[in-house]
């Protein structure tokens, strides 16, 4: 048995498909088990609970092989990232109560990072959590999701793939999560020791996406890059509040300087096997169908 957190996201529903594709029981800890009824349909055993509630979490750990951890996203988070902290407590908690033999946890480039880190600093605080544990535990930290620009199947009919990456011919770790749920996998099915830490991405810059999207769509695309000044008000548009965009361009300045970014000492690297072109197809046809 083994236990998938963020079953009805993209990476945890991954990671789940992959594991009942080799016939592995899994079980998922969800908040609403209606809106997980898909993933019990496929034979998922399903635990009801919050992350931050540590005797849930506990309950879920029971009798499993090895667990896929990770933070749940938070659009617009506290200053203080207290919201990551109470995740990271309720793991703690639980961990020092039921122990599986194997951990595999979703981090993210930069995390390593001591500052300047935005949005990141939930993984950051995942990754410096004390993890007394004497079990195998592998942080995979990802590259930035294509899935972040699927808004590209509408922008690009007009020709264009806004990002808030610069300059546009500059190559960043970019990844498509049916990779991260595929390395989640491997890595819960295999045999390894100790801490692994593992940079997931390939390096391709948004001039590639953007005439990749173009393929997909059949029409010719440019990466545009949104005006620095503009960030805040197309964030507040994309559906994050008034005043709380600055996690996210903290974090896309750190990668438009190279403050973060792949290539850490003592990392383990893995590229990903999904072109952006392939991103696109999938995603278009599921928007289809």
């Amino acid at each position: 048995m083994y236990l998938v957190l963020g079953i009805t996201g993209h990476v945890g529903g991954s990671a789940a498909r992959h594991l009942l594709e080799q016939g592995k029981r899994v079980r998922a800890m969800v908040r609403d088990e209606a809106k997980a009824a898909a993933c019990s349909a496929r034979g998922v055993e399903l635990v009801n609970g919050e992350w931050q509630d540590s005797v849930a979490l506990t309950k879920a750990l029971e009798g499993v092989i090895g667990a896929y951890l990770m933070m749940p996203p938070t659009q617009a988070p506290s200053r203080d990232f207290r919201e990551a902290k109470a995740v990271v407590e309720s793991y703690q908690r639980a961990l020092s109560k039921v122990l599986p033999s194997k951990l595999v946890v979703l981090s993210s480039m930069g995390s390593e990072k001591p500052d300047k880190r935005g949005a990141i600093t939930a993984t950051h605080l995942l990754e410096a959590a004390r993890w007394k544990i004497a079990t195998p535990i592998a942080f995979v930290r990802a590259g930035s999701f294509y899935e972040n620009l699927a808004y590209g199947l509408q922008t690009g009919q007009g020709g264009v793939l806004p990002v808030f990456w610069s300059p546009t011919e500059r190559k960043i770790p970019a990844i498509a999560t049916e990779d991260i749920g595929a390395e989640v996998s491997k890595l819960l099915t295999t045999e390894w020791t100790g801490r692994r830490v593992i940079e997931l991405g390939s390096m391709v810059s948004p001039n590639e996406i953007a005439r990749e999207l173009g393929v997909a769509i059949g029409k010719e695309v440019k990466a545009q890059a949104i005006p620095r000044e503009a960030w805040a008000a197309t964030l507040e548009g994309m559906g994050i509040p008034h005043g709380d965009t600055w996690a996210f361009e903290e974090m896309a300045d750190s990668v438009n300087s190279g403050w973060i970014g792949f290539g850490v000492e003592d990392t383990e690297r893995v590229g990903g096997t999904v072109t952006a072109k392939q991103f696109f197809l999938a995603a278009q046809k599921a928007h289809q169908q």
